[in-house]
């Protein structure tokens, strides 16, 4: 499970104009249009899926629910993930 959260670099009592504001920076950095990095267009697809989640009052509070239940399940392996999803975005490929 992508931690949507971390894709879109805001915690998770971010507000809607964080989302959004958040959303158009990340979506405009990694564009494969503008980024030739090779993982820039699978970033941006994420960051979309993120912006679709989060933006969405339903979504987002299945995705939280949801994400507190695989804290309390498998905290080991979600505390993995993040920490990989945090270190792929400030380390350089």
């Amino acid at each position: 499970m992508t931690d949507h959260y971390t894709a879109l670099g805001l915690a998770a009592n971010a507000s809607l104009a964080e989302i959004k504001k958040a959303f158009r920076q990340k979506a405009s950095f990694y564009h494969p249009d503008r980024n030739d990095a090779p993982d820039a267009a699978e970033r941006f697809r994420a960051v979309q899926k993120a912006y679709e989640v989060l933006s969405d009052e339903e979504a987002r509070q299945a995705y939280d629910d949801n994400r507190r239940r695989n804290l309390l399940d498998d905290p080991l392996e979600t505390a993995q993930e993040i920490w990989q999803a945090y270190f792929r975005s400030i380390l350089p490929p």
